[in-house]
């Protein structure tokens, strides 16, 4: 069990994924931060608490979820920061990469008892096993 709470940061500017994420990740003990662009995304991945996973969307009003995933694994600090995608993304080219970079893919529209087990199993992965 990890010392406190685990927090996700989400990323993503559609309106009804928060309100469909944070109350299924709460039951499951995960705290969620949310930005619904990359400019919010960078400002919370500075700031405290750390997020120990990333949702993140690909398509933000601001840039490219991509870009994002690409900072996250050139800088030290985050290079081994668990990533999941979740898009509605359908090109193939654009997915590969993704994956290539270093993140899991979950469509849109996802289940959220899939969600929720991609997550947890993230998180446990991260913290050296399955959580009690």
């Amino acid at each position: 069990m990890p010392n406190g709470p685990r927090h996700v940061l989400l990323v993503d500017d559609e309106p009804h994924v928060p309100l469909l994420v944070r109350p299924l990740l709460e039951r499951l003990g995960v705290a969620v931060l949310t930005a619904k662009s990359l400019a919010a995304a960078r400002r919370a991945l500075s700031a405290s608490p750390r997020p120990d996973c990333v949702l993140l969307d690909l398509h933000l009003p601001d840039g490219s979820g991509l870009d994002l995933l690409r900072e996250l694994r050139a800088a030290e600090t985050t290079r081994a920061l668990p990533v999941l995608v979740i898009t509605a993304e359908g090109d193939d080219r654009v997915l590969d990469e993704v994956e290539r970079v270093g993140a899991a893919v979950l469509a849109k529209p996802f289940s959220p008892t899939k969600l929720g087990q991609r997550v947890l199993a993230v998180l446990e992965a991260r913290e050296g096993g399955p959580a009690a």
